[in-house]
Protein backbone atom coordinates (compact mmCIF):
# COMPACT_ATOMS: atom_id res chain seq x y z
CA UNK A 1 0.00 0.00 0.00
CA UNK A 2 1.19 3.53 -0.79
CA UNK A 3 2.13 5.71 2.22
CA UNK A 4 -0.49 8.36 2.88
CA UNK A 5 1.58 11.25 1.41
CA UNK A 6 1.86 9.30 -1.87
CA UNK A 7 -1.68 7.90 -1.77
CA UNK A 8 -3.31 11.33 -1.56
CA UNK A 9 -1.92 12.68 -4.86
CA UNK A 10 -2.71 9.40 -6.56
CA UNK A 11 -6.34 9.66 -5.44
CA UNK A 12 -6.48 13.32 -6.36
CA UNK A 13 -5.10 12.74 -9.84
CA UNK A 14 -7.41 9.78 -10.35
CA UNK A 15 -10.33 12.03 -9.45
CA UNK A 16 -9.08 14.71 -11.80
CA UNK A 17 -8.82 12.21 -14.64
CA UNK A 18 -12.37 11.12 -13.96
CA UNK A 19 -13.45 14.74 -13.97
CA UNK A 20 -12.19 15.38 -17.49
CA UNK A 21 -13.17 11.98 -18.91
CA UNK A 22 -16.40 11.61 -20.93
CA UNK A 23 -19.44 11.26 -18.66
CA UNK A 24 -21.74 8.27 -18.66
CA UNK A 25 -24.35 10.41 -20.32
CA UNK A 26 -21.97 10.97 -23.21
CA UNK A 27 -20.81 7.39 -23.58
CA UNK A 28 -23.13 4.78 -22.04
CA UNK A 29 -21.14 1.58 -21.48
CA UNK A 30 -22.76 0.21 -18.34
CA UNK A 31 -22.59 -3.46 -17.45
CA UNK A 32 -25.94 -5.29 -17.37
CA UNK A 33 -27.35 -5.29 -13.84
CA UNK A 34 -25.44 -2.17 -12.75
CA UNK A 35 -26.60 1.40 -12.54
CA UNK A 36 -25.00 4.05 -14.69
CA UNK A 37 -22.59 6.30 -12.81
CA UNK A 38 -23.92 9.80 -12.34
CA UNK A 39 -22.11 12.52 -14.30
CA UNK A 40 -19.70 14.53 -12.18
CA UNK A 41 -21.02 17.91 -11.19
CA UNK A 42 -19.16 21.18 -11.49
CA UNK A 43 -18.94 21.38 -7.72
CA UNK A 44 -17.32 17.91 -7.52
CA UNK A 45 -14.87 18.81 -10.25
CA UNK A 46 -13.89 22.04 -8.51
CA UNK A 47 -13.46 20.19 -5.22
CA UNK A 48 -11.06 17.68 -6.79
CA UNK A 49 -9.11 20.42 -8.54
CA UNK A 50 -8.77 22.15 -5.19
CA UNK A 51 -7.43 18.99 -3.56
CA UNK A 52 -4.81 18.61 -6.30
CA UNK A 53 -3.80 22.26 -6.13
CA UNK A 54 -3.53 22.33 -2.33
CA UNK A 55 -1.53 19.12 -2.21
CA UNK A 56 0.96 20.26 -4.86
CA UNK A 57 1.43 23.63 -3.17
CA UNK A 58 2.21 21.90 0.11
CA UNK A 59 4.35 19.17 -1.50
CA UNK A 60 6.02 20.71 -4.60
CA UNK A 61 8.75 18.06 -4.53
CA UNK A 62 6.18 15.63 -5.95
CA UNK A 63 6.34 17.55 -9.23
CA UNK A 64 10.13 17.11 -9.37
CA UNK A 65 9.77 13.40 -8.62
CA UNK A 66 7.21 13.09 -11.40
CA UNK A 67 9.43 14.92 -13.90
CA UNK A 68 12.41 12.76 -12.97
CA UNK A 69 10.38 9.61 -13.49
CA UNK A 70 9.00 10.94 -16.78
CA UNK A 71 12.51 11.72 -18.04
CA UNK A 72 13.68 8.23 -17.04
CA UNK A 73 10.81 6.59 -18.91
CA UNK A 74 11.40 8.75 -21.98
CA UNK A 75 15.08 7.82 -22.02
CA UNK A 76 14.22 4.12 -21.73
CA UNK A 77 11.67 4.41 -24.53
CA UNK A 78 14.24 6.23 -26.69
CA UNK A 79 16.79 3.46 -26.15
CA UNK A 80 14.27 0.82 -27.21
CA UNK A 81 13.34 2.83 -30.31
CA UNK A 82 16.99 3.43 -31.20
CA UNK A 83 17.86 -0.26 -30.81
CA UNK A 84 15.08 -1.16 -33.23
CA UNK A 85 16.15 1.57 -35.66
CA UNK A 86 19.78 0.40 -35.54
CA UNK A 87 18.79 -3.13 -36.54
CA UNK A 88 16.65 -1.79 -39.37
CA UNK A 89 19.24 0.63 -40.76
CA UNK A 90 22.55 -1.14 -40.06
CA UNK A 91 23.22 -2.25 -43.64
CA UNK A 92 22.45 1.20 -45.03
CA UNK A 93 24.56 2.90 -42.36
CA UNK A 94 27.58 0.72 -43.14
CA UNK A 95 27.33 0.04 -46.85
CA UNK A 96 25.33 2.70 -48.66
CA UNK A 97 27.38 4.54 -51.30
CA UNK A 98 26.05 7.85 -49.95
CA UNK A 99 28.47 7.76 -47.02
CA UNK A 100 32.19 7.95 -47.69
CA UNK A 101 34.71 5.59 -46.17
CA UNK A 102 37.93 6.45 -44.36
CA UNK A 103 40.28 3.90 -42.86
CA UNK A 104 40.00 0.27 -43.94
CA UNK A 105 37.04 -0.30 -46.34
CA UNK A 106 37.09 -3.97 -45.30
CA UNK A 107 37.52 -3.35 -41.59
CA UNK A 108 36.06 -5.74 -39.04
CA UNK A 109 34.39 -2.94 -37.01
CA UNK A 110 32.62 0.11 -38.44
CA UNK A 111 32.35 3.54 -36.84
CA UNK A 112 29.72 5.79 -38.44
CA UNK A 113 29.96 9.52 -37.76
CA UNK A 114 27.22 12.05 -38.53
CA UNK A 115 28.83 15.49 -38.78
CA UNK A 116 28.26 19.11 -39.78
CA UNK A 117 31.10 21.18 -41.24
CA UNK A 118 30.15 24.11 -38.98
CA UNK A 119 29.91 22.05 -35.79
CA UNK A 120 32.62 23.07 -33.32
CA UNK A 121 32.40 19.72 -31.57
CA UNK A 122 32.86 17.92 -34.91
CA UNK A 123 36.02 19.94 -35.44
CA UNK A 124 37.19 18.86 -31.99
CA UNK A 125 36.34 15.22 -32.74
CA UNK A 126 38.31 15.24 -35.99
CA UNK A 127 41.57 14.56 -34.12
CA UNK A 128 39.89 11.57 -32.43
CA UNK A 129 38.86 10.11 -35.78
CA UNK A 130 42.34 10.62 -37.20
CA UNK A 131 43.87 8.95 -34.14
CA UNK A 132 41.50 5.99 -34.39
CA UNK A 133 42.26 5.46 -38.08
CA UNK A 134 46.01 5.75 -37.55
CA UNK A 135 46.07 3.43 -34.54
CA UNK A 136 43.63 0.76 -35.76
CA UNK A 137 44.31 -0.60 -39.28
CA UNK A 138 41.25 -2.87 -39.04
CA UNK A 139 38.80 -0.02 -38.46
CA UNK A 140 36.31 1.19 -41.06
CA UNK A 141 34.96 4.74 -40.64
CA UNK A 142 31.88 5.91 -42.54
CA UNK A 143 31.40 9.68 -42.60
CA UNK A 144 27.90 11.04 -43.21
CA UNK A 145 27.02 14.66 -43.93
CA UNK A 146 24.30 15.80 -41.53
CA UNK A 147 24.00 19.56 -42.16
CA UNK A 148 21.78 20.64 -39.27
CA UNK A 149 23.33 24.05 -38.56
CA UNK A 150 21.76 26.10 -41.32
CA UNK A 151 22.00 26.96 -45.03
CA UNK A 152 25.77 27.41 -45.03
CA UNK A 153 26.27 23.88 -43.73
CA UNK A 154 23.90 22.58 -46.40
CA UNK A 155 25.83 24.38 -49.14
CA UNK A 156 29.14 22.98 -47.88
CA UNK A 157 27.73 19.44 -47.78
CA UNK A 158 26.45 19.71 -51.34
CA UNK A 159 29.92 20.71 -52.56
CA UNK A 160 31.60 17.98 -50.51
CA UNK A 161 29.21 15.32 -51.79
CA UNK A 162 29.81 16.47 -55.36
CA UNK A 163 33.57 16.33 -54.76
CA UNK A 164 33.20 12.56 -54.27
CA UNK A 165 32.94 12.29 -58.06
CA UNK A 166 36.55 13.46 -58.38
CA UNK A 167 38.19 12.44 -55.11
CA UNK A 168 38.51 8.97 -53.61
CA UNK A 169 40.06 7.36 -50.55
CA UNK A 170 42.74 9.35 -48.76
CA UNK A 171 42.28 12.38 -51.04
CA UNK A 172 38.58 12.60 -50.20
CA UNK A 173 39.37 12.31 -46.51
CA UNK A 174 41.99 15.04 -46.92
CA UNK A 175 39.32 17.29 -48.43
CA UNK A 176 37.03 16.51 -45.48
CA UNK A 177 39.83 17.38 -43.02
CA UNK A 178 40.59 20.67 -44.75
CA UNK A 179 36.95 21.74 -44.58
CA UNK A 180 36.64 20.88 -40.90
CA UNK A 181 39.91 22.66 -40.12
CA UNK A 182 38.72 25.83 -41.87
CA UNK A 183 38.42 28.90 -39.68
CA UNK A 184 35.11 30.70 -39.53
CA UNK A 185 31.87 29.59 -41.14
CA UNK A 186 32.16 26.91 -43.82
CA UNK A 187 29.81 27.59 -46.72
CA UNK A 188 29.60 26.67 -50.38
CA UNK A 189 32.14 29.31 -51.35
CA UNK A 190 34.70 28.00 -48.89
CA UNK A 191 34.08 24.39 -49.94
CA UNK A 192 34.62 25.31 -53.60
CA UNK A 193 37.79 27.24 -52.71
CA UNK A 194 39.25 24.17 -50.99
CA UNK A 195 38.32 22.06 -54.00
CA UNK A 196 40.13 24.53 -56.26
CA UNK A 197 43.21 24.39 -54.00
CA UNK A 198 43.21 20.61 -54.44
CA UNK A 199 43.02 20.87 -58.24
CA UNK A 200 39.44 19.76 -58.84
CA UNK A 201 37.57 20.63 -62.03
CA UNK A 202 35.29 23.37 -60.68
CA UNK A 203 32.94 23.43 -63.66
CA UNK A 204 32.34 19.70 -63.23
CA UNK A 205 32.02 20.14 -59.46
CA UNK A 206 29.27 22.73 -59.90
CA UNK A 207 27.41 20.46 -62.33
CA UNK A 208 27.74 17.51 -59.97
CA UNK A 209 26.26 19.58 -57.13
CA UNK A 210 22.95 19.49 -59.03
CA UNK A 211 23.08 15.74 -59.65
CA UNK A 212 20.33 13.52 -58.16
CA UNK A 213 22.98 11.59 -56.22
CA UNK A 214 23.75 14.62 -54.02
CA UNK A 215 20.12 15.16 -53.10
CA UNK A 216 19.65 11.42 -52.54
CA UNK A 217 22.64 11.35 -50.16
CA UNK A 218 21.31 14.26 -48.12
CA UNK A 219 17.82 12.76 -47.95
CA UNK A 220 19.22 9.40 -46.87
CA UNK A 221 21.39 10.92 -44.14
CA UNK A 222 18.61 13.11 -42.78
CA UNK A 223 16.22 10.15 -42.86
CA UNK A 224 18.70 7.97 -40.98
CA UNK A 225 19.26 10.71 -38.42
CA UNK A 226 15.52 11.02 -37.84
CA UNK A 227 15.05 7.27 -37.46
CA UNK A 228 17.91 7.07 -34.99
CA UNK A 229 16.67 10.06 -33.01
CA UNK A 230 19.86 12.07 -33.50
CA UNK A 231 19.52 15.56 -32.10
CA UNK A 232 22.90 17.03 -33.02
CA UNK A 233 26.43 16.46 -34.20
CA UNK A 234 28.74 14.73 -33.92
CA UNK A 235 26.99 11.42 -33.35
CA UNK A 236 28.83 8.11 -33.54
CA UNK A 237 27.20 4.74 -34.22
CA UNK A 238 29.28 1.72 -33.27
CA UNK A 239 27.64 -1.70 -33.20
CA UNK A 240 24.52 -1.40 -31.04
CA UNK A 241 25.59 1.89 -29.44
CA UNK A 242 24.87 5.53 -30.32
CA UNK A 243 27.37 7.93 -28.78
CA UNK A 244 26.31 11.59 -28.98
CA UNK A 245 28.82 14.40 -28.79
CA UNK A 246 32.59 14.80 -28.84
CA UNK A 247 33.32 12.36 -26.03
CA UNK A 248 37.02 11.93 -26.74
CA UNK A 249 38.92 9.08 -28.30
CA UNK A 250 38.97 6.63 -25.39
CA UNK A 251 35.20 5.98 -25.08
CA UNK A 252 35.05 5.34 -28.82
CA UNK A 253 38.10 3.08 -28.72
CA UNK A 254 36.59 1.15 -25.79
CA UNK A 255 33.31 0.68 -27.65
CA UNK A 256 35.15 -0.51 -30.76
CA UNK A 257 37.02 -3.06 -28.62
CA UNK A 258 33.74 -4.34 -27.18
CA UNK A 259 32.15 -4.77 -30.60
CA UNK A 260 35.28 -6.51 -31.84
CA UNK A 261 35.35 -8.85 -28.84
CA UNK A 262 31.71 -9.86 -28.47
CA UNK A 263 29.66 -8.03 -31.08
CA UNK A 264 28.24 -5.52 -28.59
CA UNK A 265 29.34 -2.18 -27.23
CA UNK A 266 29.44 -3.65 -23.73
CA UNK A 267 30.45 -7.29 -23.26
Amino acid sequence: MLPLPRLLPALAVAGLVAAVAPTQAQSPTTTPGTAAAAPMTDAQRQAIEGIVRDYLLKNPEVLQEAMTELEKRQQEAQKVAQASALKETRDTLHNSPHGFVAGNPNGDVTVVEFFDYNCGYCKRALADIQSLIKGDPKLKVVLRDFPVLGPESLEASKVALAAKQQLKGDKLFDYHVRLLESRGRVNGERAIAVAKEMGLDIAKLQRDMQAPEVQAALQENVGLGDKLGLSGTPAFIIGDEIIPGAVGVEPIRKTVAGVRQCGHATC
